[in-house]
């Protein structure tokens, strides 16, 4: 039996990650939050299923402090970064933390399939965006609700944190790969990893094209 592990990567140790596995028949056998990059290599070097996996990790927003108050304000803008009238100084134009990058790469040497996803495209692609402000309880409330009527996820009543329903997402992107390639596309590259998200859900198409950097 294969499992299909979703990763909710948070940008630092001082918040949750989200960690999420379904099996081959939807059910979700597996939900924890991991904080230190400690904490995901201990539960992957332990998980006796890991070369029988499909992982899917999101990619975080890379929040390195920055000298100059323009720099800040300016890097989640920044799209290209190979532009020669902007030095790349204190690596402001990267959007996206490395971090467990050279970790997540071993885990194919075990036998995993590994992609990375990006979180907020994948959720509108997924039909699993909401008008509420980002992570906030209204939008925690409706993407559980959303997982169970788009996707026929059978989750608590009770409200879900956050990091464990955007790692549900990942977990779905990942069986959905496994099983219906046809449906999921690969979008870029994050450090030789894919970025994949999925065309269509139910029946509307999206096709576009991202530089991750």
């Amino acid at each position: 039996m294969r499992y299909y592990v979703g990763l909710s990567l948070a940008s630092g140790s001082s918040m949750d990650s989200g960690l999420a596995i379904l099996d081959e028949d939807n059910t979700l056998i597996m939900v924890d939050k991991l904080y230190k990059v400690n904490d995901i290599m201990h539960f992957f070097d332990n998980f006796p299923s890991t070369a029988n996996s499909d992982i899917c990790v999101s990619l975080a927003w890379d929040k390195t402090m920055l000298n100059g108050k323009w720099r800040i304000l300016s890097k989640p803008y920044q799209m290209v970064s190979t532009n020669p009238l902007f030095p790349n100084q204190d690596n402001w134009t990267q959007r996206y933390t490395t971090r467990a990058s050279d970790y997540l790469k071993s885990l194919i040497e075990k036998g995993a399939v590994v992609n990375r996803f990006e979180l907020f495209l994948t959720r509108q692609n997924m039909h699993l965006n909401s008008c509420f402000k980002e992570r906030s309880p209204a939008d925690c409330k409706f993407l559980q609700q959303a997982l169970t009527n788009e996707w026929g996820m059978d989750l608590p009543v009770n409200m879900m944190p956050m990091s464990q329903l955007e790692a549900i997402v990942g977990a779905i992107l990942a069986k959905e790969n496994a099983k219906n390639p046809s449906n999921v596309h690969t979008i870029g590259e994050f450090r030789t990893l894919p970025v994949i998200d999925v065309i269509k859900n139910p029946n509307e198409s999206f096709c576009d094209t991202a530089v991750f950097s």
